[in-house]
């Protein structure tokens, strides 16, 4: 049951720093929600940036964990020990390279928001998808500054049907699931509704933080048959022609500039689909919007939750997705199409046809850092900070995941500590978006920022972006794009400005000797003798 509680007083004891909620989606496209050009049904974010702020070029890291990692701590994912992907729930090692910057698990050398606004005076609380750290308690999100947490420990599950490993906990309990009316994204957003009444029933002075993480609609396509059933039909019109009215509805609303071209399709022409490949195709993109959907709904039961007891007005809301759209898999989706539109599946995907569309016009997926796989929608609506004369703006200067704790830390008016639990932290990489979000001019980062996942690699400088496509055969196959020109990033200028090539691209090996980033291929080589001697020992 849900608790009721007054609004804090306004006497001279309350506190006043603003609550924070941070949620964040997972595997969604750039354009996927309406306020970012996308025709699924999304009122409630819709309500959320129209009364709020759109930040146009905020960046991820374009893989779930590490960006959980950089999310979380406000360090790039190296210096936390992600630096390239958790250990899965069926190998303890599986991705511990026995280096600081690849142990597969959150280390000690960085605080989490949780730790940080918990020292602060915040009550803590998360509910969803934790993923960084799973075969050890002391890795679990109580043990790294929650008070409170129901959800998945591990990446992936199934939403109707989440079991052991990938099960639900609740504390440091792993619980079983037997109501046949379960989905996650409704029990994360009522445990969160319950954690946010416990927390004011107990001290109504005292802000919170809730992290709620939702593992919508990354794979397995999971939607209820309400959701799936709104949107079955509406996608027989194919790919293409979503594409194209997507990017006429983005330029439209100001989004992108109309002299960015849209990026070539990456996938077969819809038209060459039989009448039965297409209707299958109709089926997972209807089951993958039903999950946006229902993600949006539950965000808007949150909001009426808040607003029922007085909390929105100085509560700052921040919605972001965690990479591009997800083209793992296939070309036209994963697992048997007889389980769609089920309670069942594991990897079902929607393929990557569609996660072109998706990510309308950027090109690439999650992996790459190209705009289609670090380019996130982000919303941030806080009725107390932000000027009634702002609202509904979009927000152009660019920014990344680290300074997400930079601008909590803000708000809470807390520090970032240098030491925590004897342990020297890492420096903070992220800058307050405060001032931008308040109506400043100017940009958030006048130095260069920097990625790297899975030897794919790039720097923003200003306007200026170099990224490169991993490849094995070639290590210096730079590109460089003038993203106020080009942000679709169809026009390469690596050769024709060789200077400042050079220039990103040495500012990049220095960040990446500093950072604990290891080129990919010596990563592979290391993974590779890891196996054989690990397998040799058993």
């Amino acid at each position: 049951m849900l608790l009721v509680f007054a609004a804090c007083s306004e006497n001279g004891s309350a506190d006043q720093r603003p609550n924070i909620i941070l949620i964040m989606s997972d595997d969604m496209g750039y354009s996927d929600i309406g306020c970012f050009g996308g025709e699924i049904q999304t009122p409630n974010l819709d309500r959320l940036a129209a009364n709020g702020v759109r930040f146009t070029q905020f960046y991820n890291t374009a893989r779930c964990c590490p960006t959980r990692a950089s999310l979380l701590t406000g360090c790039y994912p190296h210096q936390t020990g992600i630096g390239h992907m958790t250990n899965p729930p069926n190998n303890p090692l599986g991705h511990d390279y026995e280096l600081p910057g690849y142990r597969g698990a959150l280390n000690r050398n960085c605080v989490t928001i949780g730790e940080a606004l918990g020292q602060s005076g915040y009550r803590t609380m998360m509910t969803g998808k934790w993923h960084l750290g799973y075969h050890k308690q002391e890795q679990w999100p109580l043990q790294r500054g929650f008070e409170k947490f129901y959800g998945i420990v591990p990446g992936a599950a199934n939403f109707f049907k989440p079991v052991h490993p990938r099960g639900i906990t609740y504390g440091n309990d792993t619980l079983t699931i037997t109501d046949d009316n379960f989905y996650t994204t409704d029990a994360f957003t009522d445990y969160a509704m319950q954690f946010i009444g416990e927390a004011h029933s107990e001290d109504k002075e005292q802000p919170f933080f809730l992290y709620l993480a939702y593992n919508a609609p990354h794979w397995p396509l999971n939607a209820p048959t309400e959701e799936i059933e709104k949107y079955r039909g509406k996608y027989r019109k194919g790919w293409d022609k979503l594409r194209e009215e997507r990017y006429a509805r983005m330029q439209e609303m100001g989004l992108i500039d109309p002299d960015w071209p849209l990026s070539p399709r990456d996938a077969r022409a819809w038209d060459s689909l039989n009448v039965e490949q297409q209707e299958e195709m109709d089926l997972r993109m209807a089951i993958y919007a039903g999950m946006v959907d229902r993600m949006d709904q539950n965000i808007g039961r949150l909001v009426t939750y808040l607003e029922q007891n007085a909390l929105l007005e100085n509560t700052l809301i921040v919605f972001l997705n965690d990479n591009g759209a997800c083209a793992e898999f296939a070309e036209l989706g994963s697992g048997p199409k007889e389980q769609l539109g089920t309670k069942e599946g594991y990897v079902l995907s929607y393929g990557r046809a569609w996660a072109n569309a998706s990510n309308t016009p950027y090109r690439l997926y999650k992996h790459w850092l190209h705009e289609g796989g670090m380019a996130t929608p982000m919303i941030v609506h806080w009725p107390q900070g932000i000027d009634p004369d702002r609202r509904g703006q979009m927000i152009r200067e660019h920014g990344f995941l680290p300074d997400i704790m930079a601008t909590f830390l803000d708000v809470a008016e807390a520090d970032y500590p240098e030491t925590y639990a004897g342990h020297q932290i890492a420096p903070l990489a992220g800058k307050s978006m405060v001032p931008v979000i308040r109506g400043g001019e100017g940009p958030i980062h006048e130095e260069p920022i920097f990625w790297e996942h899975e030897g794919n690699k790039a720097v923003r400088l200003g306007k200026y972006k170099l990224v490169m496509k991993w490849d094995k055969d070639r290590t210096d196959n730079w590109e460089l794009y003038d993203l106020e020109k080009d942000r679709t990033e169809m026009n390469d200028l690596a050769e024709t400005m060789t200077e400042k090539r050079r220039e990103m691209a040495d500012l990049y090996h220095a960040w990446a000797k500093e950072h604990q980033v290891l080129p990919w291929e010596e990563i592979q080589t290391i993974r590779k003798e890891l196996g054989a001697k690990r397998k040799a020992r058993h």
